[in-house]
């Protein structure tokens, strides 16, 4: 079930902005036990909500690694997006409208933060593990460099502790889609709805690569000796679009990956060394065989560089997206 958890303060983001009733949706599932240290917090990656059952099949479920019958597993809804955390299509409490595009600027530290708020909420002073992959990932990190002492365990999916070029180049290019569309900045839910689409498309193609697209978006022969023009594939990069702007908000994609873009967890730390050799304590790094988004190198980059960390990959032909499809290899990898 959603819940919603109100700070009465005054939340400082980065930017310098604040936001004034802060709101934070979260799921929470199974029960929490502290003697037995089983609380989970998972991070959601771009558009995904706090309801892992949903977007995270074969996990919260008897025998899954987030087993509602052994974890107290949260997650929690990044301020920023349209699920229930205060985000631009949220009311301003200024001027009694939507922020819409004035929505401050956003950093995944700021997001971070508001974690911790609900943490202290909830009485999570220590947490079993922590797990995110994606974006989300980028949160937990963040989240682990500024209270390590928080965490018994960490669990890194997918995912870098600095935005790439490559990265920040697909999310600038996703944004031009957006801005080319000129409803942009209109104050109304379903502006650049177009602009949306176009960005999911664009996405979808790093998120599940050449190998995913090849096995599943074959077009059958045709026939007639006529060449086909109605391919399979470009029905499913319309069809992603169409889905991605009926549910989500664009002026929350467009935030998400401005603070996609700014995350850098050695900033104000000394550089990225020095942030992830704060991170003392076991950790586990899962790269994915075909992610084009955070390749496996990158990945092993990544454990590496962290004191206590072990390597594993998910082998799958579904790129970045692996983890969200491979759920029997996450379950035999991550169930302890």
């Amino acid at each position: 079930m959603l819940k919603t958890y109100r700070y009465e303060g005054d939340f400082h983001l980065e930017s310098g902005a604040i936001l004034h009733g802060l709101e934070i949706a979260y799921h929470t599932f199974g029960s929490y036990r502290p003697e037995a240290d089983n609380a989970v917090w998972v991070c959601h990656a771009l558009t995904a909500n706090s309801d892992v059952a949903d977007w995270w099949p074969g996990t919260v479920v008897e025998g899954g690694f987030l087993d509602p019958a052994r974890y107290f597993t949260v997650c929690a809804n990044i301020i920023g997006s349209c699920y229930g955390s205060t985000g631009p299509a949220s009311i301003n409490p200024e001027t009694g409208v939507p922020y819409y595009a004035d929505f401050p600027d956003l950093t995944i530290r700021d997001m971070a933060r508001a974690h911790s708020l609900l943490a202290d909420h909830l009485g999570l002073g220590h947490i079993g593990a922590l797990v995110g992959s994606s974006v989300g990932g980028f949160q937990a990190i963040e989240w682990a460099v500024e209270e390590p002492e928080r965490f018994g365990r960490l669990v890194l999916i997918a995912t870098a502790a600095k935005a790439s070029p490559w990265c920040i180049a697909v999310d600038e290019t996703q944004r031009m889609a957006i801005f080319a569309d000129r409803s942009y900045g209109e104050r109304r839910p379903d502006a650049a709805s177009a602009g949306l689409e176009a960005a999911r498309a664009i996405g979808l193609l790093t998120y599940r690569g050449p190998e995913g697209y090849n096995r599943t978006q074959q077009t059958p022969p045709a026939d007639h000796n006529l060449p086909v023009r109605e391919h399979r594939a470009c029905s499913y990069q319309r069809y992603q679009g169409s889905k991605l702007s009926r549910r989500f908000n664009v002026y929350s994609y467009v935030k998400i990956l401005d603070a996609f873009d700014t995350h850098d967890a050695g900033r104000g730390r000394g550089g990225l060394q020095a942030a992830l050799d704060r991170l003392v304590m076991p950790a586990l790094v899962i790269g994915i065989s075909t992610d084009i988004v955070f390749t496996p190198s990158e990945m092993q980059t990544l454990a590496a560089m962290l004191p206590h960390a072990e390597y594993r990959e998910i082998e799958s032909a579904f790129g970045h997206d692996g983890f969200l499809v491979e759920h029997d290899q996450l379950n035999a990898i991550l169930k302890y």
